[in-house]
């Protein structure tokens, strides 16, 4: 029997066996090992609960359990995932949509391996010489080496012993170290001259003087009478700048430092969108940053910036578009480092690849998008040497202009071809088409999903009556009549990064779609010159602020009419039905969870056993609305919660409005009660603009309104955008999916490339004029579109 004749053994599939986490009904499927595997299904159906959190995650648990218990404390705990058999697992890289972390220190050099090699090639070639790679670091204080010595060798022997006294270990400007920033304090912000101390003089958060600090400003020896303006210019310099200084209070070893460096440390450090409401209030109120006068900027001392390379020192380089700085890397021949210049080249050629050229290595990493920050981790991974890895892909195609869809597509291909399994969640048809193996979802959302609808190939999808298959190859016409605007938002002289002094008239009372590819400039024209105008409401995809807590019914304002509901049908206080309130669970706080601190080990999360998750008192739980309590109720999905309020038990017309709402932007499968911080990108814009459609604004700005969203659901959105544009509202759409920019009014291409080969206004009229003229890359893609 040949080895063709074989069945598929565990060498060449993985295999699940009664996979139930979420939704997932006891999946069983086999996945082929070194081959492409798309997942599809309409958002909800099940499609992330198998591949990361079935999957992914197994991998990942098992591969910390080869770890010794030393090392296992200090990482997250991970429990085993809800199936009864997994086979055949690899090592597996999860390349999702997170933000690249808080982090102020890293860019998106640092973030790769681009600056890591460009230290290397200064420490190498630069002139003056003037230490090793972390010279050039901004993230390593400036130290001179002292004593350092060479040797100069002739015939094998030291002939002579030379002292280096300029040679430096770090490169970090000690003005605003390596941050690039400094910051500025309204001293009227951080303190009232007319109290004391003791009277609450000090009005940074958590600066309260009837705990432990009170005992320390008293121990230190300040009269906590005094008011402020009374201080000596001493004890005023003591009380904002004093470095750490160890005091003894009631007999314990204690620390008093100065308010300032205290802020710098405990609060300046940490990204501002990631603070609590109160702390960012404060932030935005009593700080501003301007860029440091030093370093100009850079995060570089002096002497880092003093070494140059063809007249170009290591901040120019990374201040340089990327694809710029390919060119220059490319020009330098020095056999001396050629390995070095040939791994560096591939790197920065691979952002060009990957449609990120338009980057510069000095961009913070914390200012891309979900989109920039998904495909930047990808330049690691396709210059690894590693194979046999499974890659875990989250809609890869997200932010991407057709053109550079095609781009991506042969990069999953490259990882692939090198012997890995790639399993990308996907709603693309573009990324689809490209599959070796494809696993369809289903066949609806949350409860009505969680099911394999098929398992094969892309001939054999298209065949299938799965609703992937029968919206595979949908193609949105072009509309027969475009709306006549009624107005114009009037943009002049847009300058911001890479728009190249832009005038435009924005059409109002239509729907106008802006595209172009990725880095043309878009979000800098409509972000930069519509947001924060009179009417403006802007709906994006950013994290929505708020607590662990918070989730669709809190979000929306539906907990409060159903809490009413609640309370009429029992005769007894809406607050018991809030588990932020007088309901809560006690044990767990209405958390549902309990949270224990390991000191320097992770966080261990457990359901609470006293109200096993579901947040609220036992007591509260007795009353009941059309036979279900509020935890029942608050565990239905929009769906279900529709219905249920629809079948007359409740006279609640507001609840009614807000699921009505929420099922037009589909997300009728989300449940009442989920954390909003499990939201996607595309959720989290889709529930602001639920609740949002009631508000009062005349403009809504939409950037990407059709990430996550399924093929069928794609016409749903449209419906919902034509019936926005019908109430009197004017809809600016930030857009690449090519069946919105078919269905559009308006179309405003930017381009014709990216960063510097961008910024300009290539094409605005209506679509069917961009289509046939045929001369930007948009119009291209989109005739190839609608053509079919």
């Amino acid at each position: 029997m040949s080895t063709a004749e074989h069945p598929a053994d565990s060498h060449d599939l993985i295999r699940v066996q009664g996979a139930r986490e979420n939704n997932l009904k006891d999946v069983s499927v086999e996945i082929p090992k070194r081959r492409l595997t798309v997942f599809t299904g309409v958002s909800g159906s099940g499609k992330s609960s198998l591949v990361f959190a079935t999957i992914a995650a197994e991998s990942q648990r098992m591969i910390n359990e080869t770890y010794s218990a030393f090392v296992q404390g200090f990482m997250p705990n991970l429990a085993r995932p809800d199936v009864d058999y997994l086979e055949g697992l690899t090592t597996a890289i999860i390349v999702d949509q997170e933000r690249m972390g808080a982090n102020p220190r890293s860019t998106v050099g640092t973030a790769t391996d681009a600056n890591a090699m460009l230290r290397i090639l200064f420490s190498r070639l630069g002139d003056p010489q003037i230490g090793p790679p972390t010279a050039f670091s901004f993230n390593v204080p400036t130290r001179k080496a002292s004593g350092v010595m060479s040797t100069e060798k002739a015939g094998g022997r030291v002939e002579k012993a030379v002292v280096q006294n300029q040679v430096y270990l770090g490169g970090m400007c000690a003005r605003c170290e390596g941050m690039g920033a400094v910051s500025d304090f309204d001293m009227t912000a951080i303190y009232d001259e007319e109290k004391s101390l003791g009277e609450g003089a000090l009005t940074v958060p958590g600066y309260s003087m009837d705990g432990w600090y009170g005992r320390i400003f008293s121990g230190f020896g300040f009269d906590m009478d005094k008011p402020i303006k009374k201080f000596t210019k001493k004890e005023l310099d003591d009380l904002l700048y004093k470095e750490p200084t160890k005091i003894k209070v009631e007999g314990i070893n204690l620390t008093y430092e100065g308010v300032i460096p205290k802020i710098q440390k405990s609060i300046l450090t940490k990204d501002v969108d990631a603070m609590q409401p109160h702390i960012r209030a404060f932030v935005e109120r009593a700080i501003t940053f301007q860029t440091c006068p030093e370093c100009e900027g850079t995060r570089l001392s002096a002497e880092a910036r003093s070494s140059k390379i063809k007249g170009k020192n290591i901040a120019d380089v990374c201040r340089m578009q990327i694809t710029d700085l390919a060119d220059w890397v490319r020009d330098l021949n020095e056999p001396s480092v050629a390995p070095l210049l040939t791994g560096l080249q591939h790197v920065l050629d691979s952002f060009s690849e990957i449609g990120l050229g338009y980057l510069s290595l000095d961009r913070p990493a914390g200012t891309l998008s979900g989109g920039e920050a998904q495909r930047t981790k990808m330049i690691r991974h396709l210059g690894s040497s590693l194979t046999d890895i499974t890659y875990v892909f989250d809609e890869p195609t997200i932010g991407l202009h057709p053109h550079d869809i095609q781009r991506m597509n042969q990069l999953l291909l490259q990882l692939r071809d090198k012997g890995n399994t790639v399993l990308v969640v996907e709603h693309k048809p573009e990324t689809i088409a490209i599959a070796d193996h494809i696993v369809d979802l289903g066949p609806a959302a949350g409860a009505g999903g969680g099911a394999v609808c098929f398992e094969g190939s892309v001939d054999g999808l298209r065949k299938s009556d799965t609703t992937t298959g029968r919206h595979f190859d949908d193609r949105a016409k072009l509309k027969d009549e475009v709306r006549t605007s009624s107005g114009a938002l009037e943009i002049r002289g847009a300058s911001t990064h890479n728009l190249q002094n832009v005038d435009v008239d924005i059409p109002l009372g239509l729907l106008c779609v802006v595209t172009g590819v990725a880095g043309s400039g878009k979000s800098s024209l409509i972000h930069g010159s519509v947001d924060g105008r009179d009417g403006v409401v802007v709906i994006d995809q950013g994290a929505i602020r708020g607590s662990r807590r918070s989730n669709p019914a809190t979000y929306t304002g539906l907990l409060e009419p159903i809490r009413k509901a609640f309370a009429k049908a029992n005769n007894v206080k809406p607050a018991l039905f809030s588990s932020n309130s007088e309901g809560a669970c006690p044990s767990c706080n209405g958390n549902g969870i309990i949270y224990t601190e390991l000191g320097v080990m992770a966080t261990v999360e457990s359901v609470c056993e006293e109200c096993n998750g579901k947040r609220f008192q036992a007591s509260v739980l007795e009353y009941t609305l059309g036979g279900q309590n509020i935890a029942e109720v608050l565990a239905m999905s929009v769906d279900e919660a529709e219905k249920f309020f629809a079948a007359g038990d409740a006279d609640t017309p507001a609840a009614h409005k807000i699921l009505d709402r929420l099922s037009d932007v589909g997300l009728g499968y989300l449940t009442l009660g989920q954390p909003l911080t499990t939201l996607s990108g595309g959720e989290r814009q889709r529930i602001k603009l639920a609740t949002q459609m009631a508000g009062k604004g005349d403009i809504y700005v939409l950037d990407e309104p059709t990430t996550g969203l399924h093929l069928a659901d794609v016409e749903n959105l449209l419906g919902l955008l034509d019936r926005l544009v019908e109430s009197g509202k004017s809809i600016i759409v930030i857009e690449h999916h090519q069946a919105v920019m078919a269905h559009a009014d308006w179309i405003i291409d930017l381009g014709p490339g990216a960063g510097h080969d961008g910024g300009k206004v290539v094409f605005e009229g209506i679509p069917a004029d961009l289509v046939a003229n045929k001369k930007t890359l948009t119009g291209k893609h989109l005739a190839e579109y609608v053509a079919g």
